[in-house]
């Protein structure tokens, strides 16, 4: 299950449409049956949020929040949070050249593999991040 929040205007339809590919790359890594909670917001929020979590005063493009520590047997009902900055996606996106929702569908996979535990401090570890925002983008 996705629950998106916009804290900020976004186009329904395409909120809509993010929520379903979500819900189907959740289906196809086996976590369909879990929730995860989308806040999009601006610069403002997220910049915010990063300076208080991480000690850090810079606005960003996602943040993720989960619920859970990576190695624990108990997965819970809900993954935990993903932060998307609407501001920052929308410039990268204009930038990569293919706008502002598909950027953001990116941004949503990447938060998601954070959630189920994943980083990317190698290379390797960067492998699977690029696989799910490849793999959202074609949903």
């Amino acid at each position: 299950m996705v629950d998106l929040v916009a804290e900020v205007p976004a186009d329904p339809e395409r909120v809509a449409e993010l929520e379903e590919k979500l819900a189907r790359l959740m289906e196809e890594l086996g976590v369909g049956d879990r929730a995860v909670t989308v806040i999009l917001t601006d610069n403002e929020r997220i910049r915010a949020l990063k300076r208080e979590h991480w000690g850090e005063d810079a606005a960003t493009d996602v943040l993720s929040f989960p619920t859970f520590e990576p190695g624990d047997p108990f997965v819970p009902p809900h993954l935990g949070d993903i932060v998307i900055s609407l501001d920052t996606a929308r410039r990268q996106g204009e930038a990569a050249g293919h706008g502002l929702w598909p950027e953001v569908w990116t941004l949503v996979a990447h938060g998601l593999w954070h959630l189920l535990g994943h980083d990317h401090t190698t290379e390797e570890e960067w492998q699977g991040f690029r696989r799910v925002q490849e793999r959202i983008r074609a949903l």
